[in-house]
């Protein structure tokens, strides 16, 4: 009977291990379109890895979180990311930091990072943030908002809306990790109003229920990128 228990138990563990094995890696990038010709790939779900042996400290390093960045722009904030662009030994380690300043009343405006959930810690300041759920078995988006103070931190889920706003009349700064080396930002008016091409304007008037003029008015606006 021992021997019995004994197989069905490798059994598990050896279909665990193939369930384990066969799991894609999360994707690094909006999309891989796959070919077959290796001389015309650019990336491996990510970047291409150098020779251990050729590896070096300054892999591994960056400066630059010291500098505030310039906030004077139509949202008043600004995103210095540190990604595997920036710290090539990042790659495949799955994590990356920003810094974020943010003018007097300035706001990172409603955004998701479709790979990659966030932490933020405020460094200077006070930031009023929230994020926005998937629908509910209601149908509604509920939504979680917090004050946030120096030295206070808040999550953001993987993928969901959410945004940051200084309250203050002086600069705010804050800090995040995002739990992947290329999280990815999608702003949302930047990316519905502002898309190459645009989103045809009969799409947006009804998903939006407003005049179509409106539509027109918002498609033709500049729409800044804070990162």
């Amino acid at each position: 009977m021992k021997g019995v228990h004994f197989l069905l138990l490798l059994a598990v563990v050896a279909l665990a291990a193939s369930i384990a094995s066969a799991y894609d890696p999360s994707p690094l990038q909006d999309f891989c379109v796959a070919v077959d010709d290796p001389n015309k790939a650019l990336f491996v779900n990510g970047k291409f890895c150098k020779d251990p042996k050729l590896a070096k400290a300054e892999d591994f390093f960056t400066s630059g979180l010291n500098i505030a960045g310039d906030t004077y722009n139509k949202v008043g904030s600004n995103v210095t990311t540190v990604n595997v662009d920036k710290i090539p030994g990042l790659n495949t380690l799955g994590i990356s930091l920003v810094r974020i300043d943010y003018a007097p009343y300035g706001q990172n405006p409603p955004h998701t990072h479709p790979r990659g959930t966030e932490i933020l810690v405020v460094a200077e300041g006070t930031l009023y943030v929230g994020f926005v759920t998937s629908n509910q078995k209601d149908g509604k988006n509920r939504l979680f908002t917090k004050v946030l103070n120096k030295g206070d931190v808040f999550v953001f889920p993987i993928g969901l809306i959410h945004f940051q706003f200084n309250q203050g009349n002086t600069p705010a700064v804050a800090f995040a990790a995002l739990s992947s080396q290329n999280a990815g930002v999608i702003t949302i008016a930047n990316a519905v109003f502002g898309s190459d091409p645009p989103i045809n304007p009969d799409v947006l008037t009804r998903a939006f229920q407003v005049d179509k003029s409106v539509i027109n008015y918002l498609q033709k606006q500049f729409w800044y990128d804070n990162n």
